[in-house]
């Protein structure tokens, strides 16, 4: 998915906790248009300025429920990235996704579409003609320095429905629940998709170097005894070993659990590319407008334009993004 925020804006935050729990923090997201102007709106809560990461998550953008069948969707052009990993997860609709490795899939309902873009790579997003009802979550995962040059590559997994007390989940990344995923991750990571029933309370087992954000899809749910609204993530730091979730409304509840070790790498990035200087973004802009094998082509993509063109750079300088450095140490390699 692309970024097309030519100067994005600083988003809210809010902090609150219940005086026993883990202190939560509730991050409020912006609407900005996903493709273009008079494209469809998405809702973004990473990054900000209060957080630019919940572990190696750094960009969170939630759109839909929306009826897309007279309005024409999602269609998302050609565009690069660098220095990341895209998942794309959702909750109704179908997505048609191209990129320059040769990949040509659908994300659907409870799969998971991961893309890494490394070195980089360039891709498409399209919702089928089929689709009336678009909602989903856009997410970036940043790579470690050691592995932000890796090759191009695309995972597909449907992961299984896992039975909890009250409610359900479907891991995509890391463990949870008694679920662990077979995709491996640069950094410890948990992606999970959570269903809650109404009026009903869970309490999770989480690992306590892990921080965590809860991106509410659909309902109601408090974390820690902290309300969320659609679309507002709620954030937890390290340290807690259980995470408590309550539906306090009379509808079924959906979100995401995101989480990972703190990610303590200061990182840049502007529109679709993630790195660790003006300077090299730079470089992977002009790479890109200049038509570079660095990104290579998508096939088959039928909109126009053909290729999304890079905004122009801000004045002054692309700073670095990070978030306040823990007091333990964090394990870069790949984990599984």
């Amino acid at each position: 998915m692309s970024n097309t925020e030519a100067a994005p804006e600083e988003l809210t935050c809010r902090d609150e906790t219940d005086g026993e729990g883990p202190h939560v923090s509730v991050l409020t997201a912006r609407e900005v248009p996903l493709g273009g102007p008079r494209a469809m709106k998405v809702r973004r809560t990473l990054p900000q300025r209060e957080r630019s990461l919940i572990g190696a998550w750094c960009f969170a953008d939630h759109y839909g429920p929306e009826d897309v069948s007279m309005t024409g969707g999602m269609d998302v052009a050609p565009h690069p990235h660098t220095g990341l990993q895209t998942a794309s997860w959702l909750f109704s609709g179908e997505i048609e996704h191209r990129d320059s490795l040769g990949s040509h899939a659908l994300v659907r309902p409870g799969e998971l579409n991961l893309m890494t873009g490394g070195h980089g790579i360039c891709h498409s997003e399209v919702s089928t003609k089929d689709t009336t009802v678009l909602h989903g979550v856009q997410l970036w995962i940043a790579l470690p320095d050691e592995h932000r040059r890796t090759a191009r590559a695309f995972r597909h997994y449907a992961p299984p429905r896992t039975p909890l007390p009250g409610g359900a989940a479907r891991v995509f990344l890391g463990t949870l629940a008694g679920s662990t995923s077979p995709v491996e991750t640069f950094t410890p990571l948990l992606g999970a998709e959570l269903t809650l029933d109404p009026h009903t309370t869970l309490t999770l087992d989480v690992d306590p170097s892990f921080e965590h954000g809860i991106l509410l899809g659909t309902g109601a749910v408090t974390v820690a005894g902290t309300g969320l609204a659609p679309a507002e993530l709620g954030y937890a730091g390290a340290g807690p070993a259980r995470l408590e979730l309550a539906n306090p409304g009379d509808e079924p509840a959906r979100m995401l659990v995101l989480g990972g070790t703190p990610f303590t790498e200061a990182i840049v990035m502007w529109w679709n590319f993630l790195g660790r200087s003006h300077e090299e973004i730079a470089e992977f802009r002009q790479a890109w407008e200049e038509g570079s094998e660095q990104f290579g082509r998508v096939e088959g993509y039928r909109g126009s334009p053909k290729r999304l063109p890079a905004p122009k750079l801000p004045n002054g300088r692309i700073t670095p993004r990070r978030n306040p450095v823990p007091n333990h140490d964090t394990p870069q390699e790949r984990h599984r």
